[in-house]
């Protein structure tokens, strides 16, 4: 019974991160909800599997999403393209 809740964890992990993508159009975007479902996945197939290895395996998938994200955000924000961020006006002499 896990090991299907896992499989349909992860198929329905694609096609959620492909449908961000075409609605967002952002692929940071699609693939932070993709890293996070299978990280979900990865938990489900944990609770099956209560041994070290099973474990092991999880926390290594965790680990992984969390590398791959901070080399992913590393060039800049996970917006949708062509949205320009500004810095804050600065607050004009006198204002308290």
């Amino acid at each position: 019974m896990t090991r299907a809740l896992v499989t349909a964890t992860t198929a329905l992990a694609a096609l959620a991160g492909l449908a961000v993508l075409l609605g967002t159009g952002s692929w940071r975007c699609a693939m932070r909800v993709l890293l996070d479902l299978l990280t979900a996945a990865g938990l489900l197939r944990l609770a099956g599997g209560q041994g070290w290895t099973a474990l092991a395996a999880a926390a290594a998938i965790v680990l992984l999403r969390r590398l791959l994200w901070a080399a992913l955000t590393a060039n800049g924000p996970a917006g949708p393209p062509g949205r320009v961020r500004h810095p804050p006006a600065p607050a004009p002499d006198g204002a308290g």
